[in-house]
C-alpha cells in the first residue's frame, strides 16, 4: 500500500494542514521545459527564463528540477551554468513529463499532526482538456521517491476513484481558509470530477488540506486555459489579507469578473470568523499572441524563502505590482521575471513551481 494511503479501515489517519506559501520551504520543484508545442514558435527563449527563475530562487532555497531525459538535463545544466547558477543551488532528476506545469501535476505538500511533511497526490487529467497526461500523472510519485516523503492518495469519498484537482486551483492562508473558483470546479466545462458538488469538494478540502472555511469566488481571468484557476486572480499574502487582480477598465472582460470577486471577498470571513482585507493588483494591458488573449496576471507570483518572484510584462503596471508586493513583503527580495514569452505557454511563475514545505520546527 502506498504510504499514507487511506483505506476504509484506516481510522487513525493523522490530521493534515496545507501551509501557506510564505511558510518555510525545504525546496521548490520545477520541470525543465522541453515540450515545444506549449510555446509554439517561441520556445527558444523559454529555457533562459527558467534559468532566471532558478537563479532567483537558488540564492534562497534548493531547486529540484525534473528533466524529461538526459539530453534535457544536459541542456538545463549548460543553461544554468551560463547564467551563473551555482551547482549547489539545484539538483537535476530524470523524469519524463508531458508538460512542465508542476503546480498542477505535482503533489501538494502538507503538514501532519506531528509537524512532519507528506505529499498529497491528486489525480491529474490535464485540466480535463488534453489527452496526453500519463507521464505527468507520475510526477508526484517521483517527487516522493526523491524527497523520501510519504504520499497520501486523494480519493473521491463516493467511489474511491482518484480525486482530480490541480494545485493552481487552491490557495490557502495556512490557517484553515481556502480560496477556489466556481468556474474551475462547479461549471459544466472541463469537468474534473463528474457529479461532485460544492459540499463534496469542501469535505475533500477538510480531509486532505485541513480546511475549515472555503471561500468560493466566481470566474478566473480571461484567457485561462485551466478554466478558472485561483492563482491568476486571488492570493493570500498574509493571514486575513488577499491580493486580488482587479481590472478597472469597464471595457475589459476582466473588469466584470474581478468586480464580482471583489464583492465576494468583501463579504467573506475566514476560518476564524474574521473579515478579509483585500488589496488590489492591477492587470497589465492585454497580452495578445496570434490573436489569442493570454492569461497575463501579476497574481501569478511565487513566494519562496525570503524571495518573491513576480511576472512582468513590459507594462507600466509592472512597477505598481512590484512596489505593492515589496510593501507587503518587506522581508522578502521582490524580483521581477520577464514573462511575455513565458505566458504564451498559458501560465507563468506560480503555474510552473511547487513548494515542498519544511517540517514544523525546522530552521
Amino acid at each position: 500500500m502506498t504510504a499514507g494511503m487511506r483505506t476504509p479501515d484506516d481510522t487513525n489517519q493523522p490530521s493534515l494542514r496545507m501551509p501557506a506559501e510564505w511558510e518555510r520551504h525545504d525546496a521548490t520543484w520545477i520541470g525543465w521545459p522541453h515540450h515545444e508545442p506549449d510555446w509554439p514558435g517561441k520556445f527558444g527563449p523559454i529555457p533562459w527564463v527558467y534559468a532566471e527563475i532558478v537563479r532567483g530562487l537558488g540564492m534562497f532555497e534548493r531547486v529540484e528540477i525534473l528533466c524529461h531525459n538526459e539530453q534535457v538535463a544536459e541542456e538545463a545544466r549548460d543553461c544554468l551554468a551560463l547564467h551563473g547558477v551555482e551547482d549547489a543551488q539545484y539538483r537535476l532528476h530524470l523524469q519524463p513529463t508531458d508538460r512542465v506545469w508542476l503546480r498542477d501535476s505535482g503533489a501538494t505538500g502538507v503538514h501532519r499532526a506531528d509537524g512532519s511533511v507528506a505529499l498529497v497526490r491528486w489525480g491529474f487529467n490535464a485540466w480535463a482538456k488534453y489527452d496526453n497526461f500519463a507521464l505527468d500523472n507520475e510526477v508526484p510519485a517521483r517527487m516522493a521517491d526523491i524527497s523520501g516523503l510519504p504520499i497520501i492518495n486523494a480519493v473521491r469519498h463516493d467511489n474511491g476513484q482518484p480525486l482530480i484537482l490541480e494545485g493552481g486551483g487552491i490557495e490557502t492562508d495556512g490557517r484553515g481558509t481556502l480560496l477556489v473558483t466556481e468556474e474551475w470546479l462547479l461549471s459544466d466545462v472541463q469537468v474534473r470530477n463528474p457529479g461532485y458538488t460544492r459540499e463534496d469538494y469542501e469535505r475533500a478540502f477538510a480531509e486532505y488540506l485541513g480546511i475549515g472555511k472555503t471561500i468560493w469566488l466566481g470566474e478566473g481571468c480571461v484567457g485561462d486555459d485551466t478554466h478558472g484557476h485561483i492563482d491568476d486572480i486571488a492570493r493570500f499574502i498574509a493571514p486575513g489579507m488577499v491580493l486580488l487582480a482587479h481590472e478597472e477598465d469597464e471595457r475589459d472582460e476582466n473588469h466584470r469578473r474581478s468586480l464580482d470577486n471583489l464583492r465576494r471577498l468583501q463579504r467573506a470571513t475566514d476560518a476564524r470568523g474574521e473579515r478579509i482585507e483585500v488589496v488590489t493588483l492591477p492587470y497589465p494591458r492585454a497580452v495578445i499572441m496570434d490573436g489569442m488573449r493570454l492569461p497575463a496576471s501579476y497574481a501569478n507570483f511565487y513566494i519562496g524563502n525570503g524571495v518573491c518572484l513576480v511576472p512582468t510584462f513590459n507594462d507600466r503596471n509592472d512597477r505598481v505590482a512590484l512596489n505593492t508586493l515589496a510593501e507587503l513583503l518587506p522581508e522578502h527580495h521582490v524580483i521581477g521575471i520577464h514573462a511575455v514569452d513565458l505566458v504564451w505557454g498559458l501560465g507563468t511563475l506560480h503555474c510552473l513551481s511547487q513548494q515542498q514545505p519544511a517540517p514544523l520546527g525546522a530552521l
